[in-house]
């Protein structure tokens, strides 16, 4: 929030302990929502709509943005805008608070670099346990193949 006597500053949400978003990079707009609510649902804009640009963003990193396009699916449009709804709440800053909180969990979880796979072997015993379950099964089905002759 600004002040007209205070001089202007930057407000900055924190995402990560090394990355942080620049709230000038965030596009905040009301509409109105649909659901229950009786004659305010028609009446107050509560429900907000978050607009991010992930191209043109100066405040992520290249991979973070990277990763964030590819982890927002369909929210991000053909422009590369992220746009994230909320409408969880009757109140206008509950549900700017939720998309902004969302937006800030989904910017955390594309700067949390994926886990390398480090290929495995199976033990000794996990192999043997596999040939003895499928030497009892190929039993069971072998002896469903022919009946006993009792002559």
């Amino acid at each position: 929030m600004r002040c007209s006597s205070a001089p202007y500053t930057r407000l900055v949400i924190s995402v990560t302990p090394g990355i942080s978003l620049d709230e000038n990079e965030i596009e905040l707009s009301f509409i109105r929502a649909s659901g229950p609510g009786g004659q305010n649902v028609n009446k107050v804009a509560t429900a907000v709509q978050l607009r991010f640009d992930i191209p043109r963003s100066t405040s992520l990193p290249p991979w973070v943005l990277e990763r964030l396009r590819m982890l927002a699916g369909k929210r991000v449009s053909r422009d590369g805008v992220l746009v994230i709804t909320a409408h969880r709440f009757r109140s206008q800053e509950m549900n700017r608070r939720d998309a902004i909180e969302r937006l800030v969990a989904l910017i955390g979880e594309a700067a949390t670099p994926r886990k390398t796979r480090r290929p495995t072997r199976p033990t000794r015993a996990s192999r043997q346990r596999r040939l003895e379950s499928k030497r009892r099964r190929g039993d069971v089905k072998r002896g469903r193949g022919s009946r006993p002759d009792f002559t």
